[in-house]
């Protein structure tokens, strides 16, 4: 059975000096929009994990999600994604209690494996040893989330008889998401039974996970694939578009600069946006966000899509417009349509 669409808001909180606001300032704003939005009926709020950046992009999204979870009653929380080599596995399993605690059940895990050497060295890690980190943390969570006793025995992580605590209050822990810019991370996605964001091109993210799902005899329609695609609202793109556009480019240009220093790592070289599942703006009147996006989820099965909230040097009171025409015109329709 198809899983039903939801929709909703992403967030990185970078913040460089062209927004005109503190810090403090720009995350009370975005706590909230995000308690104004859950009201207007989103169902997701997706973070990005990226460290040492200097406008100060979001480094640690459990911390945010607890306190936006104390301020909303629907929303569910999530990454895309959680860097995990840079995450010890039983801490994060911790963490992601409390949270599930704390929102009553409303929290998922996207994980990925970076690719920014920077940031590798920032924590102390050899690049190639992201794999091995990836997938015995993958592992551990799994075991975590079981709410039982476990032992596990890897290259990187030996613990013996941990239990998680608090207990989970989702049986079973939150749901996992698995991130994919190529075919090994399609693959590890399927191994794991994991939901699956893709963020390569659909032969090599997307493809291969559906494959191995049905040849492992599992129904892809019973699991979940999420994508960042956004949406800016406007009955005039002229107008409403061009501060956005320059804040866009503002966005791509950090993950450039990564994916030029990461060189061979990541499964990222090579790889230009044009061959990528598309993550460029839809920008138009409702008629023309919905057509757009209806067209997107027939061609690649997404069951949850997000938008960008407040891209960088923007304020969030400037996106409100759009978010709110987002969550009361497009959302419904693009439901009722995928129902």
């Amino acid at each position: 059975m198809a899983k039903r669409l939801r929709l909703g808001v992403a967030y990185d909180f970078r913040n460089p000096p062209e927004s005109g606001m503190s810090h403090p300032e720009l995350y009370a704003a975005i706590l909230e929009q995000v308690a104004w939005l859950d009201g207007l009926g989103l169902d997701l709020v997706w973070f990005t994990e990226h460290h040492f950046v200097d406008d100060g992009y979001l480094p640690s999204w459990i911390p945010v999600a607890a306190a936006m979870a104390a301020r909303t009653k629907h929303v569910r929380f999530s990454c895309d994604v959680c860097l995990l080599p840079f995450n010890h596995p039983v801490r994060l399993a911790e963490d992601l209690a409390v949270l599930d605690n704390i929102s009553g059940g409303r929290v998922e895990i996207g994980v990925g494996m970076g690719y920014a050497p920077h940031e590798f060295r920032g924590f102390g890690l050899p690049v190639p040893r992201r794999v091995s980190l990836t997938d015995e943390g993958i592992a551990v969570l799994r075991r975590a989330f079981t709410g039982e006793s476990f032992s596990f025995e890897g290259k990187r992580y030996s613990f013996q008889d941990v239990k998680v605590t608090p207990g989970y209050v989702q049986p079973g822990g939150p749901p996992l998401w698995v991130a994919a810019m190529s075919q090994p991370g399609a693959l590890r996605a399927a191994r794991f039974g994991a939901n699956l964001l893709p963020q390569g091109p659909r032969a090599q993210a997307l493809d291969p996970w559906l494959a191995k799902m049905k040849a492992d005899g599992r129904d892809p329609a019973d699991f979940r694939v999420g994508i960042i695609r956004s949406c800016l609202v406007s009955d005039d793109r002229e107008r409403d578009w061009a501060a956005v556009r320059v804040a866009e480019r503002r966005r791509m240009e950090i993950y450039n600069r990564f994916r030029e220093a990461a060189g061979g790592h990541g499964g990222v070289a090579g790889i230009t946006e044009a061959d990528r599942i598309p993550q460029t703006w839809v920008v138009g009147n409702v008629e023309h966000c919905v057509a757009e996006l209806t067209a997107f989820i027939e061609e690649y099965g997404f069951t949850d899509i997000v938008t960008w909230a407040v891209p960088p040097g923007l304020r969030p009171d400037e996106m409100n417009a759009s978010l709110e025409r987002f969550a009361r015109e497009v959302a419904p329709r693009l439901r009722a349509r995928f129902s």
